[in-house]
């Protein structure tokens, strides 16, 4: 069952928990150059300096709103009953996390993993957005996700809400599974960056009048490749301290959880890098990198709960399924997606979420994860769609047509990230 915020931590289990949390800002670092170097070269500052504002926006609207609402170490929480079953579905912590200082060792932990977190999740929609989403427009959505709908679902898994009692009311394992964020952090994020995507459009000259769809590469590879040994390290302890947090794992159970980490990712990329091998006659970085991040995705969801075999499978599968679903999106659906966060994080979270109940070994755990899936994609979308929305209503999330063809950060920032280089405007703007 899934440790409670309010159980307690020996001294070590505190001290690892401490330092593996720490360790694990480089995920949000790694996903930030990633997004950075899909981006175009004429956006760079604005996108990097843009994560910065996002993860700020996000900490600090969680500090003043959501931390309350995600509490669940305070109280017995929001209850509704339901068919004489109790639903907790929202926290009753303190406002601006008065108290923290004396709450139990582990409730402490509990709001810093979802600090690291939510830091993690506000980028997704942000890369999605890319090249022509404001930098306001951005920090207002990071803002939204921070106070509501993040604390919300985070609240509902780690804070013993209803999704976590699906256990103890229906014997539906151990209740929904999500030890390292894969549905709280990426198919949140994956599902925002839907929104975005949805209400901002696609870039200008990305899908021209005739119905073909452009190419526009990333313009730094070493970001990209660079970024992903980045994230590499902080999925490594994040995962391992979401096991000690809400598994009580001990630190033997560790060096199985980081295998698992590193074999989830090193199969997607061995899958990703095969495929458009095959298809193209080279591998693709930029694919190749997406795989790469669908693997530490999927394994935010199983790691600390299948086998190194289950652990090879899952990432086959999602390394697989990445580059096609990315192909799939842009030339079908014509969604322009640049940092591919819908695949990477949505896709590769859910398959995850799911491949966490095929491996686990308690009756009816599957179900639980189908049901957290289903919350996921049929209350959470519709409802980030509509906030955002209404946003856009409020704050234009698409800069203007000039300021998309100078680029974001002359348009933004005042001038560009390479000041050395001439930035040539794209044959799509004659």
């Amino acid at each position: 069952m899934i440790a409670s915020p309010s159980s307690p931590l020996t001294a070590s289990a505190f001290s690892l928990n401490l330092a593996l949390l720490t360790l694990s800002l480089l995920a949000p670092a790694g996903v930030a150059l990633l997004n950075t170097g899909l981006g175009r070269s004429r956006s760079a500052a604005q996108s990097l300096l843009g994560s910065l504002v996002m993860m700020a926006t996000a900490v600090l609207f969680f500090a003043l709103i959501g931390a309350t609402l995600a509490d669940g170490s305070t109280g017995a929480g929001h209850i509704a009953t339901l068919s004489g079953k109790p639903w907790n579905w929202a926290g009753t912590g303190t406002w601006i996390m008065r108290g923290i200082e004396t709450a139990p060792s582990r409730a402490q932990l509990a709001a810093l993993f979802e600090f690291v977190a939510l830091a993690l999740a506000v980028l997704v929609p942000w890369g999605a957005g890319a090249d022509r989403l404001q930098l306001a427009a951005g920090a207002a959505c990071a803002a939204l996700l921070a106070a509501f709908i993040f604390p919300f679902f985070a609240h509902w898994v780690w804070g013993g809400g209803w999704l976590a009692q699906l256990g103890a009311n229906f014997a539906l394992g151990v209740g929904f599974l999500d030890v390292g964020g894969a549905a709280s952090v990426h198919v949140v994020g994956g599902l925002s960056a839907l929104a975005v995507i949805w209400i901002a459009g696609p870039r200008r000259g990305k899908f021209p009048k005739e119905g073909l769809s452009t190419a526009m590469p990333g313009h730094n590879a070493v970001y990209i490749l660079f970024g992903c040994l980045v994230a590499l390290v902080g999925w490594l302890a994040f995962n391992m301290a979401g096991a000690v947090l809400w598994l009580d794992a001990g630190p033997s159970a560790l060096p199985l959880t980081a295998i698992n980490t590193i074999l989830s990712a090193a199969a997607a990329l061995a899958a990703t890098f095969t495929i458009t091998r095959v298809r193209f006659g080279k591998p693709d970085a930029s694919l190749c990198a997406n795989g790469w991040l669908a693997g530490l995705v999927t394994s935010s969801a199983c790691a600390s709960l299948v086998s190194p075999g289950g652990a090879i499978f899952t990432g086959l599968v999602a390394g697989a399924v990445t580059p096609l679903l990315v192909e799939f999106l842009e030339l079908a659906v014509s969604l322009d997606d640049p940092s591919g966060a819908i695949s990477v994080h949505a896709a590769s979270g859910l398959w995850g979420l799911i491949a966490a109940g095929i491996f686990a070994s308690k009756s009816g755990q599957l179900l639980a994860q189908f049901i957290g899936v289903a919350t996921l994609l049929g209350l959470v979308l519709p409802v980030v769609y509509f906030l955002f929305a209404l946003l856009n209503r409020l704050l234009p999330f698409r800069v203007d047509p000039d300021g998309e063809r100078i680029g974001m950060d002359l348009h933004e920032l005042g001038g560009g990230a390479y000041p050395e280089f001439v930035v040539h405007r794209d044959d799509s703007y004659r």
